[in-house]
């Protein structure tokens, strides 16, 4: 493989990705209720600044403003018809921005869930979701990403189907999921079926993981559940900023700039390769997350304790495969850094 993006996995020890979009963008602005990838083409400049924000702090890749970008997500604002346009703009975007960092910044086509079930559980075909996901990736090729980069999603029946559509475009790849129910996605997987998922492929990601989920602590406890299969590929770990709490008519994360820098070392211990953050993580906190990478010596692999007692407690007896209910009684009575 040559492309940039593999390149920057062999010469580097750790990747620092980006932080929240949503959470930026209502910082900006944004409404509850629109559609982020509009302000590829309405608000560019905001765009860029997004993007700029990472690449200050210290990321080594950002993810496009394309999360909500198939046909199915953007037909609730009655964009369906512009898919290969807003994807292309924002990959450019990001592009213009990323070319003039002075150093090696990766550009990453952010593809979201489409939203909807696949069968046989819902109406979703394979061959409409790969047709969904083709449209997007070319898009984003247009633009000039880098690499393709599949999150937040539940279910394998999708994953697979956009492995399918990235292989159609020609990209390489990165896909992670969320685990956000009791260690599991929304549809069942557990950290294993995913590190097992992934070698069925025939186009298989040059990197996977998990991204959004709960607290900090529970995905780095879904990082040690991929280490466990065994897997040689390099491990993503994008957690979101603590916890959410509703503040003032606003969601506020009570993870710390702080908490987030010790996380960004544990995940890095712990075994993940591409360490970034997700809802609620603001430069700022990717800024701490450098620091800490770049000052903190590499450590042991964390136990379930040494989470517990750094970042904080799990907010599942169990990371879903059943094997770690002992050590979770301690972490209830584990103390919470907040902000």
């Amino acid at each position: 493989m040559t492309n940039v993006f593999a390149e920057m996995l062999a010469s580097h020890d750790v990747l620092l990705a980006d932080g929240a979009t949503g959470t930026n963008l209502f910082a900006m602005g944004l409404q509850s209720g629109d559609a982020p990838e509009l302000w590829n083409t309405d608000e560019p400049d905001k765009i860029r600044a997004l993007y700029q924000g990472s690449v200050q702090a210290g990321s080594d890749l950002f993810l496009t403003n394309t999360f909500g970008g198939t046909a199915a997500r953007l037909k609730l604002h009655e964009a369906q018809g512009r898919v290969r346009e807003l994807n292309r703009v924002g990959a450019e975007l990001g592009r213009e921005v990323a070319d003039r960092a002075g150093r090696k910044v990766i550009v990453a086509g952010s593809v979201g869930p489409t939203g909807e079930i696949m069968e046989p559980v819902g109406s979703l075909s394979h061959a409409a979701a790969v047709e969904m996901f083709h449209e997007q990736a070319e898009g984003l090729k247009e633009g000039g990403v880098d690499v393709l980069w599949l999150e937040t999603i539940s279910a394998p029946e999708e994953f697979r189907a956009a492995a399918e559509a990235f292989a159609l475009a020609g990209m390489p790849w990165c896909g992670t999921m969320s685990f956000d129910t009791a260690g599991r996605t929304m549809m069942g997987v557990t950290s294993a079926d995913m590190a097992q998922l992934v070698e069925t492929l025939p186009n298989p990601p040059l990197a996977f993981g998990a991204n959004c989920g709960t607290g900090a602590s529970d995905i780095l406890r879904t990082v040690l559940g991929f280490v466990a299969q065994g897997t040689e590929r390099a491990i993503i770990s994008k957690g979101n900023a603590g916890i959410p709490k509703y503040v003032d008519g606003h969601i506020h994360y009570d993870g710390t700039p702080e908490l987030m820098g010790v996380y960004a070392t544990m995940a890095r211990d712990a075994g993940a390769k591409i360490i970034g953050g997700c809802c609620g993580t603001m430069p700022a906190h990717l800024t701490a997350m450098r620091a800490a990478l770049d000052s903190t010596p590499r450590g042991e692999r964390p136990t379930l304790e040494e989470i517990v007692d750094k970042i904080g407690p799990f907010t599942s007896a169990s990371d879903g495969t059943g094997d770690d209910a002992g050590p979770e009684r301690r972490a209830r009575g584990g103390r919470r850094r907040r902000a």
